[in-house]
């Protein structure tokens, strides 16, 4: 039905804000991606001056991160459900982009373990209450395009961390060390946690002043029309109702997750041992490759969410997904195994850009699912999941094979190739098996009442 001429102002003004809140979550998604990936980038300086082993260093990358960001997201979500969503945003801005800057404060390895944890618990709290935020703003048609902006996020920020991380280390090249006012001496790595860091403070501030918690939509109610009270205990009874969609869609996200962060974590590494990059010159190759090939990927993973849907298909999302691993599997494996420079970029660029479609794939399905007042805890539990194994196990697991298979730092490749080829493998069948189980779940919401009924969009 055409808008009334009158409310057309109105409405242009509310459009414009309903995408400025995305951009603005994009914006301290952009900087949370750089408070994490800044690491390892900096993976030999930091190993020499702490004295790590790759396994050790794993860990700081991805089990001391993913340690509190996976279980503080499920009680942050729970509040994300009933309180102020940028509130809780803003706060968790600011809690990470201290943790990050204290990181810079790091003397060894607990030191730096514990920073690491701080990081991980401030960043659990933006995308469950963003994710639940959108929903509220967006109709269906557009979620998965808001979820995809949102998500292109993460890529601009892993860029970004290589590309300034490798600048800002070039420029600390023959610097050793530097005195601070109150700090005393610290290394250039160091140096580089401080600068990165205290930016996101301004960031916090800005949420919290200009973005307002958009009206709840699509809540159930009880029979007295009141809006039904949802305890954990009705959120895992839910996943439990759905626990063969929600078994395929969990695992088989997370070791989509596994891929996508284990090369983000691996292949600045990978770059430097296996074709002598400096640190810089891995950052620069490895920012454009993230930002074209991660950004490009997670755009198209968006839109083509948005394209299935609008053809029928009930579980567009989960086959976007499918799509996305079958590109990824072959050349997640061949990149680290050829011997020119050029070409195995190329192959990390094709795997990366569909390594990137689970990004707005995985949080569309879990919305379009779920009713309003457990969309941020069912978001967080997969979150919890995912970064489990993706984070903690994937990055470990290849450090493992790396030490103790092949015994060798140099052989890094072969550890990607083996175990990100596998989960490839495996995140193909559990999607493709996840389809038939997701169209059951949602007409089986249907039939009990749409769970998540969404406000009619500006076109």
């Amino acid at each position: 039905m055409p808008l009334d001429e009158d409310l057309l102002p109105e409405a242009r003004k509310s459009y414009r804000y309903q995408w400025y809140v995305v951009a603005i979550c994009m914006l301290a998604y952009v900087f949370s991606f750089v408070d994490r990936q800044i690491l390892s980038l900096m993976i030999e300086p930091i190993k020499r001056d702490l004295h790590l082993s790759d396994t050790q260093f794993s860990l700081l990358n991805g089990l001391a991160f993913s340690l509190l960001y996976s279980v503080m997201g499920l009680p942050i979500a729970i509040l994300a459900d009933k309180r102020s969503r940028p509130l809780i945003i803003s706060i968790g801005v600011a809690f990470w982009s201290l943790a990050t800057a204290a990181s810079g404060l790091a003397k060894n390895f607990v030191h730096l373990f514990l920073a690491r944890i701080g990081v991980g618990v401030g960043e659990a709290a933006l995308s469950p209450a963003a994710y639940s935020m959108f929903s509220d703003m967006f109709p269906k048609s557009k979620l998965g395009r808001a979820y995809g902006i949102y998500s292109l996020g993460s890529f601009i920020g892993g860029a970004a961390a290589f590309i300034i991380g490798g600048y800002v280390i070039n420029l600390l090249k023959s610097v050793d060390a530097v005195t601070l006012p109150l700090l005393g001496e610290v290394r250039a790595w160091q140096l580089t946690f401080l600068i990165v860091g205290l930016p996101g403070i301004v960031l916090a501030l800005l949420v919290f002043f200009t973005v307002r918690d958009p009206r709840r939509r699509g809540l159930r109610r009880d029979a007295d029309g009141g809006v039904q009270k949802v305890a954990l205990r009705h959120v895992i009874g839910f996943l439990w109702r759905h626990r063969r969609t929600f078994a395929a869609h969990y695992l088989g996200f997370s070791l989509y997750a596994l891929v996508l962060l284990g090369m983000m974590a691996w292949t600045p590494a990978f770059y430097i041992r296996a074709f002598s990059l400096t640190s810089s010159e891995a950052g620069y190759l490895l920012g454009v490759v993230v930002l074209v090939a991660n950004g490009s990927g997670v755009l198209f993973g968006g839109w083509l969410v948005d394209r299935l849907a609008r053809r029928g298909h009930t579980d567009a999302a989960m086959r976007a997904g499918v799509i996305g691993a079958l590109g990824m599997t072959v050349p997640v494996v061949a990149f680290t195994q050829v011997g020119q420079l050029w070409l195995s970029l190329a192959l990390l660029a094709v795997a990366m850009f569909f390594a990137s479609f689970p990004m707005p794939a995985s949080t569309a399905a879990m919305q379009v699912l779920s009713p309003n007042q457990m969309r941020a805890q069912v978001s967080a539990i997969f979150l919890l999941i995912s970064n489990l194994i993706g984070l903690a196990l994937g990055t470990t697991l290849v450090a493992l094979v790396t030490d103790r298979v092949f015994g060798d730092p140099k052989m890094v490749g072969s550890s990607l190739s083996i175990v990100y080829g596998l989960a490839s493998v495996l995140t193909v069948l559990l999607l493709w098996r996840g389809c038939r189980h997701f169209r059951r779940s949602v007409a089986a919401e249907r039939a009990v009442g749409e769970p998540a009924a969404q406000p009619e969009g500006v076109s």
